[in-house]
């Protein structure tokens, strides 16, 4: 799957950033809600293992859940066990769709 490099998103356009690393520590990825940007390393900060494209993909779709969750003003955008949840069933579905 290719990550887009922004979308819209109720009145305002997200930005997505794919980076080499992120600068949190721990995280795959991370929603700036209030400058509407989604960050999505490629690889590990800790260990420096590459991430699959599988994880990739599932990490920009979590990262949209928070961020449509957020829009919406619901309080499930920080119910992290509810977003992954949410993403992984996302990601599968849009991954095994047939066009």
């Amino acid at each position: 799957m290719l990550i887009p490099k922004s979308f819209e998103l109720g009145d305002r356009t997200y930005t997505v950033l794919v980076l080499p690393t992120m600068s949190k520590h721990g995280a795959m990825g991370v929603t700036y809600f209030k400058s509407a940007r989604i960050e999505i390393g490629k690889k590990s900060k800790i260990t420096g293992m590459a991430y699959r494209s599988e994880e990739i993909n599932e990490t920009f779709w979590h990262e949209l859940t928070h961020a449509i969750l957020n829009d919406m003003g619901s309080s499930l955008d920080r119910d992290e066990e509810f977003v992954i949840a949410f993403s992984k069933r996302l990601a599968q579905a849009v991954s095994t769709a047939k066009l």
